[in-house]
């Protein structure tokens, strides 16, 4: 690229400057020889006079000495005698006496000569001859020539250097543009390029990262949903694992118990996996920083929404009320706590606790939350589950009386941890920050961990709750 720019420029200057210097040459020339045959017709013309007055040879020669640019003037009087060197033929000669008519015009053996006929008393004619050799017609023109050779040549090497430089430019551009789209699609997500040269390949580099952080991106979302999705199969293998040892030991309980522990194994290096290019690449780098997750796909028709695409701030899929899914999963959690000696209570408000969840999404919090205390408490920890509503918000809280969660602020980063605690309350986050709420651990009554999760309120109730309030509020101040 570089040469063929250097070529379109070397090819342009060449015929801008020939279009100017052909016709500049022929000026030049022409000006030279009209400057020396101008200068040439003076003395000639100087001469007339003093014929008029005087033929005498030494006068005339003293009248020529004095005047400048006369070294080829000569004088033909009308006895035929001739003052100085004489260049003109002798029909030339003849004509202008004759005729009595001025004639200038090139002579054979090169250069110029002007012939001015005088008329003398007595009808005499005497002709004054100045010639100009053909050195003195072109005398500048050579070094004028010259110098425009020069110059065109320094803007022909100018223009051809700029041009390159140009070239280099847009060239190094364009192979760090293709150089890091190679990189790219050996699988090196990190590959960027730094916008440079003109406009259409910086827009064009600007382009390609944005597209590089976008792949990046749903190549982190898709993980995510993965681990998502192995980690709420992690739940029913739960209660798979608490039947098989409510069983008995017995060979067909011990290979149930062995399935369900490889299946486990297997679904946590699927989590582990998953998780591990969140912790690697930029993507991840970024989603524990923002604190809040990225835009994901839309979810497909015959899989309901779940927290990852809850989170992407698309419309939510459908709402449910929060209350009634809580109430079935916390009555699936209650024959395991009732195998395992625990106590559990559960809290729910009357009031209406519909938000833009999809029933999935509620049940997947509850099971995240709920599964962590019988995986990580001892048989016969106690645990509560309340729900409440506010104006604005619908409040879940999961609290049990087992050692708690030492770092809470460790525990709810986002992908900061590869163990299910983690991965679990992430969920937990995503779910709550896609209707607007939060996750808040601390220091529960009864001795462990308290995790409030706070929905945001489904818009249509959150109306007519404060349009209630409001109304109320007009009567007592009546």
């Amino acid at each position: 690229m570089r040469r063929s720019l250097a070529g379109v420029a070397l090819a342009v200057t060449s015929m801008v400057a020939l279009s100017f210097l052909i016709p500049l040459a022929v000026l030049v020339m022409s000006l030279a020889r009209e400057q020396s045959i101008t200068a040439a017709e003076q003395p000639a013309a100087a001469m007339a006079p003093i014929l008029t007055l005087t033929t005498d040879p030494d006068d005339l020669r003293e009248s020529m000495a004095g005047l400048d640019r006369a070294e080829h003037l000569a004088i033909h009087l009308p006895d035929s005698r001739a003052i100085g060197t004489s260049h003109a033929p002798t029909d030339l000669l003849e004509r202008a006496k004759r005729g009595r008519e001025s004639i200038s015009q090139d002579v054979p053996g090169g250069g110029w000569i002007y012939l001015q006929p005088v008329v003398l008393p007595q009808d005499r004619v005497a002709v004054v001859e100045n010639y100009v050799p053909e050195s003195d017609l072109t005398r500048g023109v050579a070094a004028s020539w010259t110098v425009m050779v020069v110059l065109a040549i320094g803007l022909l090497i100018g223009s051809v250097l700029v041009a390159d430089r140009l070239g280099a430019k847009v060239v190094r551009s364009s192979k760090q543009l293709a150089q890091a789209s190679y990189v790219l699609g050996e699988g090196n997500l990190s590959a960027r390029v730094v916008p440079m040269g003109p406009s259409e390949l910086r827009d064009a580099g600007v382009a390609f990262n944005a597209m590089a952080d976008r792949m990046t991106e749903l190549l982190a979302i898709e993980r995510e949903l993965v681990a998502d999705l192995s980690h709420r199969l992690r739940t029913p293998l739960t209660a798979l694992h608490l039947a098989t040892e409510r069983m008995g030991p017995s060979p067909e309980s011990g290979r149930v118990e062995a399935a369900v522990g490889a299946l486990e194994t297997e679904l946590q290096a699927i989590i582990t996996a998953a998780r591990t290019p969140l912790a690697m690449g930029p993507m991840g780098r970024a989603l524990r920083d923002a604190g809040s997750p990225s835009p994901s796909p839309s979810p497909s028709p015959s899989m309901p929404p779940s927290p990852s695409s809850a989170g992407s701030g698309q419309a939510p899929a459908e709402r449910c009320e929060a209350g009634e899914v809580i109430r079935r999963r916390a009555g699936f959690w209650a024959v395991l706590a009732e195998q395992q000696d625990r106590s559990c209570t559960l809290d729910i408000a009357e009031e209406a606790t519909t938000v833009d969840l999809a029933h999935d999404d509620i049940a997947a919090v509850v099971d995240a939350l709920v599964g962590n205390v019988f995986r990580y408490t001892a048989d016969g920890t106690a645990f509560a589950i309340a729900v409440d509503r506010t104006a604005q918000a619908v409040e879940l809280r999961v609290e049990d009386a087992g050692p708690g969660i030492p770092d809470p602020d460790a525990a709810l980063a986002r992908g900061s941890s590869t163990s299910s605690t983690g991965l679990g309350l992430d969920i937990v986050r995503r779910a709550a920050s896609a209707t607007g709420g939060t996750v808040h651990i601390a220091r529960a009554a009864l001795g462990g961990a308290s995790v409030r999760v706070t929905f945001g309120l489904s818009t249509d109730i959150a109306r007519s709750t404060l349009r209630g309030r409001r109304r109320r509020g007009g009567k007592r101040r009546v």
